[in-house]
């Protein structure tokens, strides 16, 4: 092999290489130029992650109250685990505020924001419950109505076998006398 060649596959080498670490090269330039930008994008992340954690033990709360009244969770171990619940709740508020202090956070303590947000799931629990009550009472009433009916219903027609009132005379399909 001649000594130009061998320069020739090295330059070549060199330039390869340099063409392959090229984006990793831009990639850590970009990140020195636009850190807050970044930094932004992971602190509106991490305020996601927490609203989506609170929202979650809000809910496991509302659920423990709500399996404790129909009686699933013994009198014992509910308030264990409402003391840690609510704990946990208290600290994901005070990571939120640490991200971004709220006005809330001067008059009320974290363990009473929690509580506040669980009774107001309850409210709209009852709120949903007492509309669904709405359908249960026009169910009601459908049913009254047809019991009625049925009460009414004096058998069928010996002729054509369509049911028949007590105060019908006639049948309403084929016109036979029912008395």
């Amino acid at each position: 092999m001649d000594l130009g060649s061998l320069f020739l596959v090295v330059a070549l080498a060199i330039l390869v290489g340099i063409y392959v670490a090229q984006p990793f090269m831009k990639h850590s330039k970009a990140e020195r130029l636009v850190p807050k930008a970044s930094r932004a994008a992971s602190s509106d992340h991490e305020r996601s992650v927490l609203l989506a954690e609170r929202d979650r033990i809000l809910t496991a709360l509302h659920e423990l109250d709500f399996d404790h009244a129909l009686g699933k969770i013994p009198e014992e171990d509910y308030p264990l685990q409402r003391v840690e619940m609510l704990k946990a709740g208290a600290n994901i508020l005070k990571q939120l505020d640490g991200i971004e202090p709220g006005q809330n956070s001067k008059e009320l303590s974290a363990e009473d924001r929690v509580e506040a947000a669980v009774t107001a799931r309850r409210a709209d629990a009852r709120r949903i419950t007492n509309a669904g009550r709405g359908l249960d009472e026009l169910d009601q009433a459908i049913n009254a109505r047809r019991r009625q009916k049925q009460e009414k219903s004096a058998g069928f027609c010996p002729k054509c076998g369509s049911p028949v009132q007590k105060s019908d005379v006639h049948c309403s399909r084929c016109g036979a006398t029912l008395k």
